[in-house]
């Protein structure tokens, strides 16, 4: 059993005390909130290279097969997918409170996004190569 157990069963005073989280503004930028943008952002980004690799691998944008960029679509959804997952695991409260949360699992769906166009971006360039 924890101190924080303990000390709550000690008293009712220290459990209600104990048991408020900090306010934290709806504006505030929190570590959670920081982290979930960034992932969010790079799964983002992810989307969008997938989005115009497969363009280019369909023959609609420029010259080439898009590989390349459905490789860094891939990685990049993959790294924003990790992260808000990561968010999500680490959050010990639910919207509103701060950690993160509902970026965290906005980053992990568009992260997903990402990676699911950038395999179809990725098949359809080996079968036009």
């Amino acid at each position: 059993m924890s101190i924080r157990h303990l000390l709550a069963a000690a008293t009712p005073a220290t459990a209600h005390v104990l048991a408020q989280p900090d306010p934290v503004s709806a504006y505030a930028l929190t570590a959670g909130r920081l982290w979930s943008l960034v992932a969010a952002l790079l799964g983002l980004a992810g989307a969008v290279v997938a989005g115009l690799a497969l363009a280019r691998s369909t023959g609609r944008i420029g010259t080439g097969n898009g590989r390349r960029g459905a490789v860094v679509a891939l990685a990049a959804g993959l790294a924003g997918a990790v992260a808000g997952g990561l968010v999500v695991a680490a959050a010990d409260g639910g919207p509103g409170t701060g950690y993160g949360i509902v970026g965290g699992y906005l980053a992990l769906a568009v992260g997903l996004i990402a990676m699911a166009l950038a395999g179809l971006a990725l098949a359809r360039s080996r079968r036009a190569g």
